[in-house]
């Protein structure tokens, strides 16, 4: 049986490039996903930075599903106490009514950003507190039985898209153990809590409408290249980027050399940025195939999300290419 396998798209903004063109190669990307057999492409929510494009993610599932046939496109997650779950609800139900039978609905409840952003668009900053009774009236709102007297979700009301809650925490486990929902783990940039949660998750899942039997999804990082050693310096680029994004976002930060960068790496501090891509398959087809399948085994992951990264398009490109010959997907696809 092929281990499920679907892409988390970041639409990441290379250095000299454009958020126009990474959009475009979202496009190629998914286009790849849905000829190679990948079951989805998600997109996530992060605001306020350079490298990351996906900030107005409905916008950019509409772009990518109107340029693609079949696969299933969603968020990865949408973080709902930056928005209004009514709102939220019109957008992926006019997604679900314009490609349906397509479209996902990831939840998370952190605010895809600082601090100083997250005040920006929440202006309430106690707004995670209400994510549970925001999730339920979301549903509601999506099954077409309200919670909130005399408001419909137009479009939006009986389209069912189905929701999944993401987390990197126990509180998310426990929360999608309880509404019955399948659950998420960001373990692509945030490790620590992967098994616990699963356990948790597994131990109190709930049978719901949705769901009848526990489905974990779990994330991972690929670097996959034609040789090991190109794909070692494409995982090298990306770590020192990943490092200056998260120095260097203020203004005036200082512009800092690679050298700096990779002496930066082995500092207590370096360490604990470099640990959150701790499940990063690196290396040819093979070596990546190995290291996916032992991390489903680990954690009985039913599918996996995997991050592509590599300096460029083409790269990048190769890399999902790779992935999905050694996992099987080429294969699967052709005989379906």
């Amino acid at each position: 049986m092929v281990l499920a396998l679907s892409i988390l798209d970041l639409a990441p903004v290379a250095p000299g490039e454009t958020p126009r063109e990474s959009f475009a190669a979202s496009v190629e990307l998914a286009r790849a996903a849905e000829r190679l057999g990948y079951r989805r492409v998600w997109y996530a929510e992060h605001h306020n930075m350079a490298s990351i494009a996906s900030s107005a993610t409905s916008v950019l599932i509409g772009h990518v599903a109107d340029r693609t046939s079949t696969i299933r496109l969603g968020a990865g997650g949408i973080m709902l106490p930056n928005h209004a779950p009514l709102t939220i609800a019109e957008q992926f139900g006019t997604l679900e009514t314009l490609h349906p039978g397509r479209i996902d609905l990831g939840l998370g409840r952190a605010p895809g950003s600082d601090q100083v952003t997250m005040r920006a668009m929440r202006r309430d900053a106690s707004a995670s507190a209400t994510f549970p009774e925001d999730v339920l009236e979301l549903q509601g709102y999506l099954r077409g039985r309200s919670t909130v007297p005399g408001v419909q979700a137009v479009p939006g009301a009986g389209t069912d898209v189905p929701l999944y809650i993401l987390g990197s925490s126990l509180f998310g486990a426990q929360l999608a153990a309880r509404l019955g929902l399948p659950y998420a783990f960001a373990s692509h940039f945030a490790p620590q809590a992967l098994h616990a949660a699963v356990a948790r998750y597994r131990d109190e899942f709930r049978p719901s409408e949705q769901l009848t039997e526990p489905y974990v999804i779990a994330g991972a990082n690929v670097v996959a290249a034609d040789d090991a050693d190109t794909a070692q310096h494409q995982l090298a680029t990306v770590r020192r980027r990943r490092v200056r994004s998260m120095i260097t976002r203020q203004p005036g930060s200082p512009d800092y050399t690679d050298a700096q960068i990779d002496a930066f790496l082995t500092t207590p501090n370096g360490q604990q940025i470099a640990d959150m891509m701790r499940y990063t398959a690196v290396g040819t087809g093979d070596d990546v195939r190995r290291f996916l399948e032992e991390f489903a085994a680990s954690v009985q992951a039913d599918e996996l999300i995997v991050a592509h990264h590599a300096e460029d398009v083409t790269s990048r490109l190769r890399s999902v290419e790779l992935t999905a010959e050694v996992m099987g997907l080429a294969r699967e696809s052709v005989e379906a």
